[in-house]
């Protein structure tokens, strides 16, 4: 990240991390800056070192690690959240809505849904290791993201075994409630013919359920022309979902690759702000962001999930949609 950026951040865990600030030294007994605490913070999070390797570059113990990593993931927790939201203000949702036209000419989307699995090493000793234990035969925990077409995190769920289908995760979420009481994606809507008009609503893979707020993509293969191009403009849409995760395990190698027997009450509390520091580099407009690439790949060797729960309501405004999309 720049310069700006990483003062930016040293400013939002300032408050916390200062007053404890002399109860961090190096090895040689140097009391370590705010800006040494945050820069030590941050190696840990983007290299996925061990705190002894972490502690070795930087001249530190790895308790010291340790415990300066978690009082900023409480610092950023605290006074970075705002970087996390959905957006509260009917222009931040217009800008939102037009940017994702803009790509392929969906209307009135407000968003792009995906998951992805935190994988971790664990003991099978451990009481628990089985509830972590995936399709895949590995550790995980999941995390659901809704992203905006800048690639930002606009709200995520963690914390839930990898084993869940994406189905369950979002059914659990307190987004799947909030839009279920009308409280969530309750915008105008908009008119495409004399007939049809559409409602504000997320897209997403075919791992997740249809419904009038979540549009995901005709299953099948002898699809209709119309179908078919509807499909592959769904698709070149949400794919900004899956850059956002790529390019969050990409740059916070911490939750990318096996975690050495996590807290996995902690552990939830880490990925968000990854997820917060994700937002604010976008924020910030840092410079670095030009410099990321756009892969897709995040979840490597997980398969596609087909749910075949379908609403009635949304398959019509699906079709409309589709019809609209192809001119007719």
């Amino acid at each position: 990240m720049s310069r700006s950026t990483f003062d930016y951040i040293c400013s939002l865990a300032k408050e916390h991390m200062q007053p404890k600030s002399a109860h961090f030294v190096f090895s040689n007994g140097k009391p370590m800056s705010l800006h040494e605490q945050v820069a030590l913070a941050l190696r840990r999070l983007s290299s996925g070192n061990s705190l002894i390797s972490v502690g070795d570059s930087f001249g530190a113990h790895h308790s010291t690690v340790s415990q300066v990593t978690w009082r900023f993931i409480e610092a950023i927790e605290e006074k970075g959240l705002h970087h996390l939201r959905w957006p509260s203000t009917e222009q931040d949702m217009s800008q939102i809505k037009s940017k994702f036209e803009r790509i392929q000419g969906l209307p009135n989307c407000c968003g792009a849904i995906d998951t992805t699995h935190i994988t971790m090493m664990l003991s099978s000793s451990e009481q628990t290791a089985d509830v972590w234990l995936d399709q895949n035969k590995n550790h995980s925990m999941i995390l659901q993201a809704v992203v905006d077409p800048d690639m930002r995190f606009r709200d995520i769920v963690t914390g839930l075994p990898g084993k869940m289908k994406e189905n369950s995760v979002l059914q659990s979420s307190i987004f799947f409630k909030l839009c279920e009481k009308g409280d969530r994606l309750n915008g105008n809507n908009i008119k495409l013919s004399e007939e049809a008009e559409v409602r504000e609503y997320i897209i997403g893979d075919s791992g997740f359920p249809l419904l009038p707020w979540l549009l995901t993509p005709y299953q099948g293969k002898e699809l209709s022309e119309s179908k078919a191009e509807f499909n592959k403009k769904h698709f070149a849409t949400r794919i900004v979902a899956q850059r956002a995760l790529a390019r969050l395990k990409e740059v916070w190698k911490m939750i990318h690759g096996l975690m050495w027997r996590p807290d996995k009450h902690k552990l939830p509390r880490f990925i968000l702000v990854c997820c917060i520091l994700h937002n604010i580099v976008i924020d910030m407009e840092d410079e670095v962001l030009d410099e990321f690439s756009l892969s897709h790949h995040h979840d490597t060797g997980y398969g596609q999930e087909v749910c075949e729960s379908v609403d009635k309501t949304a398959s019509v405004l699906r079709d409309n949609l589709s019809l609209y999309l192809s001119g007719r």
